[in-house]
Parts: structure tokens; C-alpha cells; sequence
């Protein structure tokens, strides 16, 4: 597939660009610094651009397969996040691009708190909550778009850089555990998991979550 990433040079989105490429794709890693792409696999070919751009993602997008977004905006800017993916739904419905969302995990009910989301819960980390309710309004966004393909993806409650095993549970709308408890997953594995859904989609239009097997 020819597949563009916006946030090609995030944790995420750089784990998103490398398991892409293993898999023989053909990728445009997409940032907005220059600086960064340095550390971008020789095999992807850079672009510079701005998902909040309306033009830069017409000419991005054009041509492609799929659009994967992978951006998070800095502290102080979460409300560029909903703005970015509007940018994102309006082109991507006229074009017929899919995309896939890198999204949050805030939305995700809690299994036995009597239908509490994740953000929702009392001991919910407040200097996240801008985030958490910037990926609540960019879940509401996409849920509502009716003609763009798109797909959200919700990380379980913690994700971090670790190994890749190629294996994950699957859930849509709670927040999984894995057999030690913990809602947990590597951000080699998130990565798989996205890519498996780019490949053999089985989520349109709706959103689904993972976690460790």
C-alpha cells in the first residue's frame, strides 16, 4: 500500500513508519520540523507538512492508500488535536482516502465502574485531562463523520516503548488488561496492531482498542 503518516517522527508514529516499511509498503513520513528527518528510515520518502493544513493534506494524501495520523500536540496546544483530525475527515470524505487514527485511551469505559470512562475516573491524573478531553472531542468527530473511511485506534492505559511480539487482544469500547493486570501494551506491538488493521480492516468506521495478549 502507499500509505502517508503524519507524526512520522513521534514514538508512535516512528514505530508506525518502521513496522510499514517491514511489511513492504511504501511510506511518506510526514513532519512539520525539518530537523527531524534525519532519523527517518532511508526507505520512506520525507515530506515537511502540517495536518492542521488543509493544502498539505490534499497534496499528502493524494495518490495514497491510506493516511495514518500519529500527531500529538504540545502542552498548552491540545485543541489543535480536534481541529488537526477535521482538517483531516473533510479532505480524506472527498478524496476516499482511509484513515486510520492514532487516538487516546480516555474514552475507554472502565470494566466494573458502573459505565465510568477512563478520564472519568476520580484518581485520573488532572494534568492530563486537557489531552484526555482533546481525543474525547476528536473521537466525537470521527463518529459523527459518516462519509470518510476512517478507523480510531485507542491505546490501552499505558503504552510505552518496548519489545515487539506481534501478538494483542482486541476489545472496542473497554479498557483491556492483559493476564498480569495491567492495561499495558509495547508501542512495537501498538504498531503491529495498527498495521494489521490497514491491511486486513475489520474496524471501519468505528473504533476498537488493544493491549497486550
Amino acid at each position: 500500500m502507499r500509505i502517508t503518516v503524519f507524526g512520522a517522527t513521534g514514538e508512535v508514529g516512528s514505530r508506525v513508519v518502521a513496522e510499514a516499511l517491514s511489511r513492504g509498503h511504501e511510506v511518506v513520513a510526514v513532519m512539520r520540523n525539518p530537523a527531524g528527518a534525519a532519523a527517518v528510515p532511508l526507505a520512506a520518502e520525507v515530506r515537511i507538512g502540517d495536518a492542521m493544513n488543509l493544502d498539505d493534506v490534499v497534496s499528502l494524501s493524494a495518490g495514497q492508500d491510506l493516511v495514518i495520523t500519529a500527531t500529538r500536540p504540545a502542552t498548552g496546544q491540545e485543541r489543535e488535536l480536534p481541529e488537526m483530525t477535521s482538517v483531516l475527515l473533510k479532505v480524506l470524505a472527498h478524496n476516499g482516502v482511509r484513515l486510520l487514527v492514532v487516538g487516546g485511551a480516555s474514552t475507554l469505559l472502565v470494566p466494573g465502574a458502573d459505565g465510568m470512562t477512563l478520564h472519568e475516573t476520580p484518581d485520573f491524573p488532572t494534568e492530563l485531562r486537557s489531552i484526555a478531553q482533546a481525543c474525547a472531542d476528536q473521537l466525537a468527530l470521527c463518529r459523527a463523520e459518516t462519509v470518510a473511511d476512517w478507523t480510531y485506534l485507542s491505546p490501552p492505559a499505558l503504552l510505552e516503548p518496548g519489545e515487539r511480539t506481534g501478538t494483542y487482544q482486541t476489545g472496542v469500547d473497554e479498557l483491556l488488561a492483559g493476564p498480569d493486570g495491567e492495561s499495558a501494551i509495547s508501542m512495537e506491538d501498538f504498531a503491529v496492531a495498527l498495521l494489521d488493521e490497514a491491511e486486513r480492516p475489520a474496524h471501519r468506521r468505528t473504533r476498537f482498542t488493544v493491549a497486550s495478549a
